[in-house]
């Protein structure tokens, strides 16, 4: 394999753009005014700003979402943004489950700036990209800057203007990064990557979004002799033997290696391969959950153009198998198959990091340590904020459109502390408690009156009524002590003597209580005061006593 330098063509070495494919240097002429401004007025541009190329939005490779449905999303992304923290540390889940889904165009920029860490990024370092924007800047970086503009979606409409703000500010940024780190230097394949960031927010937030992707979510992609990408392409090739042997066994009958086929689809993290459509939704799910998106669409990429024997029979040797990469099938890259096959692909982080330490041992064993000391890679925006806390500070929102108050000052905050202390004053009354009297009353408690006295005893507009029959209540079971010819009148209406003439003998009558026949009628007093079992010639036992107001 030809040794690989920082994306730079030597003689020894070979750019990025002669190792991935043919395609960067068809598209390199076609960003010149005189090409472009000769049919930009005959042109339609599309909702993402293409004019015409390949990416340009079509019906079958895109997937429209109802306005409706897209202000519900709208509405929930808000609240997630004015709540980034408690959303990330509690329902991640949810988070990952709505960038599946896809993130809302108009808040695509400031979510990919949260999800990427770069909104924290850029607090903690006030005024830095200012800084950088005002150096002048190595010469020979800025040279090859100067000659890759051009370069980078030459067919939307933000980059179609030799010196237009879209290049210009694709140029500041990618200065800044070279100033930022300039042990790096700058890459030709993030100049794609900066492109796209530019396209959905200002040059100041797409440099800290840069800053994140190169340095969390492709650490060492970028940097002298590219041997992170590299390794990356062995964690491809031994993942392509896991979800689809038969590419597996292709790719090494022909001795393929990955560095041809997958280094700009990695290092530009599909941006120039994919319809756009297809681009936005890959990101979206790629800052959410890291690096494992980008093999997950590699792997779906692969098995669908080289899993089948069909397939394979028609590339016969290297060369056709490269060709059939490069040109992939549009059906294949179509937003909603694309993102239902890559959401269904068994490949997690875990996968990722075991097959990294098995590839990283055996490079050391082949070829030695690595010359470049990356740091960790970060799999996803979860692992990104655990890694350095913000503050709320540095995730609160400034607004774009500041509305003034047409008070002054001072009158505003007079008024503000007025309706305070208003809201203060206003004590909230519990609702009075009613007292409801006790109908059962106990023998020691006080007579309440069942009824009002002043009130009548009925309604004088009422119609009379014949009042209810009164029936004779049964005589209880009588007991051995009692008498069998036993009366108790109610009412003034006695009981029908069912005991009399009855087979019990006669009791006689106790001297100190008088007779059962000799018993006065009981009214509401009498049952106040004595019951009906102290009046009767049963006793209770000592046992019974113990229980007297159970039968009471």
């Amino acid at each position: 394999m030809a040794k690989i330098e920082n994306g730079r063509q030597s003689a020894d070495s070979r750019s990025i753009r002669t190792i991935s494919s043919s395609h960067m240097d068809d598209e390199s002429s076609l960003g010149s005014d005189s090409e472009m401004n000769g049919f930009t007025n005959d042109r339609h541009t599309d909702k993402y700003g293409f004019i015409g190329g390949a990416q340009q939005y079509s019906e079958e490779s895109a997937q429209d979402v109802p306005p409706e449905v897209l202000r519900q999303r709208e509405v929930k992304w808000l609240d997630m943004l004015s709540n980034w923290d408690k959303w990330m540390v509690k329902r991640h889940k949810k988070v990952r489950l709505r960038c599946q889904k896809g993130i809302p165009p108009s808040l695509r920029g400031r979510a990919w700036l949260y999800l990427s860490g770069g909104k924290v990024k850029r607090e903690q370092n006030r005024g830095k990209f200012e800084e950088l924007d005002s150096q002048a800047g190595d010469p020979k970086e800025l040279d090859v800057i100067e000659k890759d503009l051009h370069r980078q979606f030459p067919f939307h409409e933000m980059f179609v203007s030799r010196g237009g703000h879209g290049q210009k500010d694709l140029f500041r940024v990618l200065k800044a990064y070279t100033l930022y780190r300039p042990e790096e230097g700058y890459c030709q394949a993030q100049a794609p990557i900066a492109a796209v960031l530019l396209m959905h927010m200002p040059a100041e937030d797409a440099f800290w979004g840069l800053v994140q992707i190169c340095e969390k979510y492709l650490p060492g992609y970028y940097s002298a002799g590219l041997e992170a990408i590299q390794l990356d392409g062995e964690i491809l090739y031994a993942l392509t033997r896991r979800v689809s042997p038969i590419t597996y066994r292709h790719l090494e009958k022909h001795k393929i290696e990955p560095i041809l086929y997958m280094t700009e689809w990695f290092m530009c993290a599909f941006s120039r391969t994919l319809p756009w459509a297809s681009v936005l939704r890959v990101w979206d799910m790629f800052l959410c959950d890291g690096v494992k998106i980008i093999f997950r669409v590699g792997l779906v990429l692969l098995k669908c153009m080289l899993g089948t024997r069909e397939k394979l029979n028609a590339c016969q040797g290297q060369y056709e198998t490269m060709e059939l990469l490069r040109a992939i099938e549009p059906r294949y890259m179509q937003e909603g198959f694309l993102v239902r096959e890559v959401l269904d692909v068994p490949i997690s982080e875990r996968d990722v990091e075991n097959e990294h330490h098995v590839q990283l041992k055996r490079w050391r064993k082949n070829r030695g340590e690595l010359h470049w000391k990356s740091p960790p890679r970060m799999h996803g925006a979860r692992a990104i904020m655990a890694s350095e806390p913000p503050s709320r500070q540095d995730l609160r929102q400034n607004p774009t459109i500041i509305v003034e108050s047409p008070l002054p000052a001072p009158q505003l905050q007079k008024r503000e502390k007025k309706g305070k202390e208003e809201k203060k004053s206003i004590k909230k009354t519990p609702p009075p408690v009613m007292e409801i009297p006790n109908p059962y009353n106990l023998p020691g408690d006080p007579k309440l009156p069942l009824r009002d006295p002043q009130l009548p005893l009925r309604d004088p507009q009422l119609p009379l009524r014949d009042p209810l029959p009164q029936l004779p209540l049964r005589d209880p079971q009588p007991t051995l002590r009692d008498s069998p010819a036993q009366k108790l009148l109610v009412n003034d209406t006695p009981l029908p003597n069912t005991l009399k003439d009855s087979h019990l003998p006669h009791q006689p009558a106790l001297n100190d209580q008088p007779a059962l026949n000799d018993q006065p009628v009981f009214n509401d007093q009498s049952l106040l005061k004595e019951s009906p079992l102290q009046m009767s010639r049963q006793s209770l036992s000592s046992t019974e006593a113990d229980h007297q107001d159970t039968y009471l």
